[in-house]
């Protein structure tokens, strides 16, 4: 695998690399070309092998000039400087490179006698100084061309980056909650087994017989996140039977689901954490036992998803026993800010769990 790698990123280099020296030749072949017009636009008075060796010269100046700029730039890591402190030492590269530039043509154009001034009293340095703002004017495009393209790139791949560390960050907040929630069901389960063991064996092999088939569905979803309404309610079903094992008749179940919401996805084990909450904290705490009611409907654009049991909140809702913390950061990281969750005391002797998760309009 690390061989695989490192073949991928060697071939990616070379493409790179190849593309640079693609466009500094065409770019660079484009300025003598471009030369060459204005020579013949102008009709100025040069023989044409000495005007094609100057353009020859200024081509490989401005190879050589751009590729030790480039080379100066990536050695001092100034593509990875905010633009605010690049730019000052981009335009004193741009000054340096634009003078290397005049004096590789200057000295190029003296060593091979192509000059086709008339014999002035101009020191080179003069020359040197009288061209440098015109070479200028090739450098600096060329840099502002090579540092935008490169930061450009650098922008979308810290993009692609967020993104991809958002989506784990999301993946493994997601496994963390899961991770809270299936022990902690299986822990009461086991607790419900337990109280049959002594009183009713026969019953008690059942309820492990219901207890698997229970952990067994919440193996399969463990993955996803989300399963489709009907999925969660055999879960639940099933975690309800076992429960009224226990029970017996101190607990009364009630479905009110509408049959057009049973394919909408909901997050898994998010709806039986509400039940087992409320035969929990509700349920259980009462003489008579009461009423579990598990309602879906559709209300405007919402997947309406409601648990009612017999109990009372005392006057404060307790985050962790109600499961309010573990639902609200499943339907935030799935759904952000669109869905709505909310635990509330509807009479005297009745909570409502009520979980609102958008459903979307094709």
């Amino acid at each position: 695998m690390v061989n695989f790698n490192f073949a991928g990123i060697f071939i990616a280099t070379m493409s790179k690399n190849k593309l640079y020296w693609i466009l500094q030749v065409g770019g660079w072949g484009l300025v003598g070309l471009v030369m060459l017009l204005f020579a013949h636009i102008y009709d100025v008075q040069i023989r044409t092998d000495v005007l094609l060796k100057r353009i020859t010269i200024v081509f490989f100046a401005g190879i050589i000039t751009t590729h030790a700029l480039r080379a100066v730039i990536k050695w001092s890591g100034w593509m990875l400087l905010p633009v605010e402190k690049a730019l000052p030492r981009l335009l004193v590269a741009v000054l340096f490179t634009s003078v290397l530039f005049s004096v590789l043509i200057l000295g190029s154009i003296e060593i091979f006698n192509l000059s086709t001034e008339s014999k002035q009293q101009i020191s080179f340095f003069q020359k040197v100084l009288g061209s440098t703002i015109d070479n200028g004017l090739f450098i600096f495009p060329w840099l502002m061309i090579y540092y935008f393209y490169h930061y450009y790139n650098k922008s979308r791949r810290q993009q692609l980056d967020t993104l991809k560390l958002e989506s784990l960050v999301k993946e493994l907040e997601l496994k963390t909650i899961k991770a809270h929630i299936n022990p902690h069901f299986i822990f009461n389960s086991l607790n419900s087994i337990r109280a049959l063991v002594d009183e009713n064996p026969q019953r008690a092999r059942k309820a492990v017989t219901e207890l698997s088939n229970i952990l067994r569905s919440s193996m399969q979803t463990e993955k996803m996140e989300t399963v489709p309404l009907e999925k969660e309610l055999h879960i639940i079903k099933d975690y309800l039977a076992l429960e009224n094992m226990r029970f017996e008749d101190r607990l009364k179940v009630v479905y009110e689901i509408d049959e057009d919401t049973l394919d909408q996805p909901v997050p898994p084990m998010m709806l039986q954490t509400l039940v087992e909450n409320a035969i929990k904290h509700g349920i259980s705490k009462q003489i008579n036992g009461g009423v579990i009611k598990v309602v879906s409907d559709f209300k405007d654009n919402y997947h309406e998803l409601v648990v009612q049991n017999t109990g009372q909140l005392n006057g404060s809702v307790n985050t962790e026993g109600f499961g309010l913390s573990s639902t609200t950061n499943r339907l935030n990281l799935l759904y952000g800010d669109k869905a709505r969750f909310e635990i509330k005391q509807i009479n005297g002797s009745l909570v409502e769990a009520r979980v609102l998760i958008p459903v979307e309009i094709h």
